[in-house]
C-alpha cells in the first residue's frame, strides 16, 4: 500500500464520535389509515381522569429532553387529522394525548458522525488575538440508515491548537419557513430540463407573477382542474413534476434563541427522504465584498440521488435548491469560494471517476463541465474526487482530494491549481496526504479516510476527516511546506 507523503501532518488527540443520546421528534404514523383512526378512537372513550393521568406521565418523561414538546403533540394531532380526516372537538388534554401517540424520538447519530467541513463561523466576537471560531458540518446517520446534517463549533487558537465544544444534548430540528418564494423563469428553466411536457407547465405557469408561492402554485392547479370539471389534466406527470420541483426547493429557519451549533438539517422533501449527505461549506465573497455561505450535499431518495445547494449568511434561516443543467450529476460538488474570471466556478466529479471544472452565471445552473484531473497514481486508480472547495493561496488554488485504490481504500491527496486557469495542474501530490492508520481502519466503511471541506488559519491548514465513516477527527498541516511540495521546489 502507498505510504503517506512526509509532508509534516500531525493529528490532534481528537475524536468527534456520535452520541446516541441527541434525538429528536418526528411524526410517527402508518400508511394504514385504519390504524390511526383506531387508536384516535381508543384514547377519545378514555375517561377525562385517566387521559389526564396518561398525559401527565409522558410529559413527566420527555418533556425535559425536547423544547416545547407540547407544541409537537399538537401539531402531529392536527396532521394525523388531515390524514385521517378526523373533524377535531376534542379538548386539549385529548389533543395532546393523541399527539403523543403519532410522535417518536429519533436518534440522529446513533450510526455515524463522519465526512466533515469546516468553515469561518459567522460570529468571531470574544476571541482573543490570533483565535478563530469554526463551524463544523458533520454527517449523522441515525435508525434506518437515514442521513441529516449536525453542526459543531469550536476555536483554532493562535498556534494551531483546537478545541471543539460539546453539543447540547437535545438538538433542534429547523422548521420549514412559510414564506419560500419560487421564479417563475428560474422554475420554468428547471422543469424544461426534466423532459415534461411543456405546454402544460406554460398553461400552469401562465397567470402567475414572476414570483410565486407554494399555494399560488397549488391555488393555480386546481383552477384547471375545476376549467376541466375535475378530469384529469393531460400530462398528471408534469404535474407531479411542478409540485416535487417546488417542494424539493424551501426554507429553513432556526429558532432566534437557539445556538447555531444546535442547528439540525433533516429531510424534508420528497427528493431526499433517505438522507442528506456529505454537505461541502465554503464562504463566498462577491466581488463586491459581500459574503454568503454556500453548502452542496447529496440528496437521496432510495432510489436516485440529486445535487442539492444550501445558502445562508448566518446559518439562521437558510434557503434550499436543487441545482440544475446538464451536467448536474453524481456527487460531489464544491464550489470555489469566489468568481473565477467573473465566473462562478465549480469542482465535481460528474463521470463518477474523474475530476471536471464547471462555470455558470447562476451559482444553482450547471450546464458545462472541463475534464482537468484523472486517477494517475495506484493510490488513485478506482476514482477520485475533491475533498471539499478549493482553498486560496498566494502560489494557486489548493484542491484536497480523495481517492480510490487497493481493496476500496479510500485516501486524502492534495493538488495545486493555477489562479487564473483553475483547469491547469501545478502540482499534485504522488503519495496520500493523509492515508488510514491502523487504529483508523475499523468502522462502517473500513479503511477509509474522508473530507467535505478544510480552511487555513495562521499558516496552517486544519482538515478535519472522517475516520473509516464512523467517527471524525482533525489534522493541521503547514501550509507553505505542503505548497513547496506541489510546486515541486521540494521533493519528499
Amino acid at each position: 500500500m502507498e505510504t503517506e507523503t512526509r509532508v509534516p501532518v500531525n493529528r490532534l488527540p481528537i475524536r468527534i464520535c456520535n452520541d446516541e443520546r441527541r434525538v429528536i421528534t418526528r411524526l410517527f404514523a402508518f400508511d394504514e389509515l385504519h390504524r390511526l383512526q383506531r387508536i384516535i378512537d381508543q384514547v377519545r372513550v378514555l375517561s377525562e381522569r385517566e387521559a389526564k393521568r396518561t398525559l401527565a406521565t409522558v410529559l413527566q418523561e420527555f418533556a425535559g429532553r425536547h423544547e416545547d414538546i407540547g407544541e409537537t403533540f399538537l401539531e402531529h394531532f392536527e396532521r394525523v387529522c388531515e390524514l385521517t380526516g378526523y373533524a377535531d372537538g376534542l379538548s386539549e388534554v385529548y389533543r395532546l394525548l393523541i399527539g403523543s401517540y403519532f410522535t417518536m424520538e429519533y436518534s440522529l447519530e446513533s450510526v455515524a458522525l463522519f465526512n466533515p467541513s469546516i468553515v469561518m463561523h459567522p460570529d468571531q466576537s470574544g476571541l482573543a488575538q490570533g483565535e478563530l471560531r469554526f463551524l463544523m458540518s458533520l454527517r449523522a446517520t441515525g435508525e434506518g440508515h437515514i442521513s441529516s446534517t449536525v453542526f459543531r463549533t469550536g476555536v483554532i487558537g493562535a498556534n494551531g491548537e483546537v478545541t471543539v465544544s460539546p453539543p447540547t444534548l437535545y438538538p433542534r430540528a429547523t422548521q420549514l419557513a412559510p414564506d419560500q418564494v419560487y421564479l417563475k423563469y428560474l422554475f420554468r428553466r428547471s422543469l424544461a430540463e426534466m423532459s415534461v411536457r411543456m405546454g402544460v407547465v406554460d398553461r400552469v405557469l401562465g397567470p402567475l407573477p414572476g414570483e410565486f408561492s407554494f399555494d399560488q402554485l397549488q391555488q393555480r392547479i386546481m383552477e384547471i382542474q375545476f376549467e376541466q370539471h375535475g378530469s384529469q389534466l393531460l400530462d398528471p406527470e408534469t404535474i407531479q413534476a411542478m409540485l416535487w420541483l417546488a417542494r424539493s426547493n424551501y426554507r429553513l429557519a432556526l429558532d432566534e434563541d437557539a445556538d447555531i451549533s444546535e442547528l439540525i438539517i433533516f429531510p424534508h422533501a420528497e427528493s431526499e427522504n433517505r438522507g442528506i449527505e456529505d454537505l461541502r461549506l465554503v464562504r463566498f465573497f462577491e466581488d463586491t465584498g459581500e459574503a454568503m455561505y454556500y453548502g452542496t450535499y447529496t440528496a437521496f431518495n432510495g432510489h436516485r440521488i440529486l445535487p442539492m445547494m444550501l445558502e445562508t449568511t448566518d446559518f439562521r434561516t437558510l434557503s434550499i435548491h436543487t441545482i440544475n443543467g446538464a451536467h448536474a450529476r453524481n456527487k460531489g460538488f464544491a464550489m470555489f469560494p469566489r468568481r473565477v474570471n467573473g465566473h462562478y466556478a465549480m469542482c465535481s466529479r460528474v463521470d463518477g471517476h474523474n475530476l471536471f471544472m464547471m462555470y455558470s452565471d447562476m451559482p444553482t445552473f450547471w450546464e458545462s463541465a472541463t475534464l482537468f484531473a484523472e486517477p494517475q497514481y495506484p493510490w488513485e486508480y478506482m476514482l477520485i474526487g475533491n475533498c471539499g472547495s478549493p482553498i486560496e493561496t498566494n502560489e494557486g488554488w489548493l484542491l484536497l482530494t480523495h481517492a480510490v485504490g487497493p481493496m476500496r481504500r479510500y485516501c486524502i491527496g492534495a493538488m495545486l491549481l493555477d489562479l487564473d486557469e483553475p483547469t491547469r495542474v501545478i502540482g499534485r501530490l504522488e503519495r496520500p496526504l493523509i492515508a488510514p492508520l491502523e487504529n483508523e481502519r475499523e468502522g462502517y466503511t473500513p479503511n477509509t479516510v474522508y473530507s467535505c471541506g478544510a480552511l487555513v488559519h495562521n499558516g496552517r491548514l486544519v482538515l478535519p476527516y472522517a475516520v473509516s465513516d464512523r467517527a471524525s477527527t482533525l489534522a493541521t498541516i503547514p501550509l507553505e511546506p505542503l505548497l513547496d511540495v506541489l510546486k515541486g521546489d521540494t521533493v519528499l
